[in-house]
């Protein structure tokens, strides 16, 4: 008999991972709710507000983005404004100066691109096609990048979060060892249509009351069925 091919084995992996996904999903969905996402947004929006939000809370980030909107009015006049005024508008956020450079550097590029501050266009898109514009940019990774897919382009894209690397490690969706990319390019193919918004929404809730990083909830989890770490835990 001859070896598996690599395809062969990709698409088993999905296989075997569709039927305890979907029931992790229901389960959640059962604790949890089912959240639905918002109308469609503006991505540009959204990418430099995913970019503010990385390594702060969501108040926070929150209030750097309206700090920066107000400061800067139009995302021209930010083009325009010195990396240290941006700066010095984030500061609030944490890591201000390597953001100011990265939005600034960003929207450098797409007005270079497409002559206006405007990506629109990603709405018309596929999720591919969208994701491999975005991950062009410098300082723009596969987290950033899925989050402005599906919270502002309501694409099915899935994007990982600390919370959520720590669940599906724990659960066995992913690999112990698994790179940021190739853990996307694995949810992204096995979250059933429909469900990537409920799914990321509700392991956030789950990592934030449950499956702590520490001493996590195992006795109350409606997911522990499914899961590696908690099997071996009770």
């Amino acid at each position: 008999m001859s070896a598996s091919s690599p395809h062969k084995a990709a698409q088993d992996e999905t296989e075997s991972n569709e039927k305890p996904v979907r029931y992790i999903i229901q389960n959640l969905e059962r604790t949890y709710g089912v959240p639905e996402n918002r109308r469609a947004s503006d991505p540009l929006d959204m990418l430099v507000n995913i970019i503010l939000s990385q390594a702060t809370s969501d108040t926070n980030s929150d209030r750097t983005f309206a700090a920066l909107k107000k400061r800067f009015p139009t995302w021209d006049a930010l083009l325009r404004a010195r990396t240290n005024t941006i700066a010095e508008t984030i500061r609030a956020g944490g890591l201000a100066n390597q953001k100011a450079t990265v939005i600034k550097d960003v929207l450098r590029q797409i007005k270079a691109e497409h002559g206006a501050l405007d990506l629109s266009f990603l709405h018309h898109l596929s999720s591919e096609d969208a994701a491999r514009y975005l991950l062009q940019f410098r300082g723009i990774g596969p987290k950033t990048v899925a989050c402005t897919l599906l919270f502002a382009c309501l694409k099915e894209v899935f994007p990982l979060d600390t919370h959520i690397f720590r669940i599906l490690r724990r659960v066995g969706l992913i690999p112990q060892k698994c790179t940021d990319a190739r853990a996307h390019e694995i949810m992204n193919s096995i979250v059933p249509s429909g469900k990537f918004y409920s799914f990321h929404v509700n392991l956030i809730r789950h990592g934030r009351t449950l499956c702590r990083p520490r001493d996590p909830l195992c006795e109350r989890c409606p997911i522990v069925e499914y899961c590696d770490y908690g099997q071996s835990a009770i």
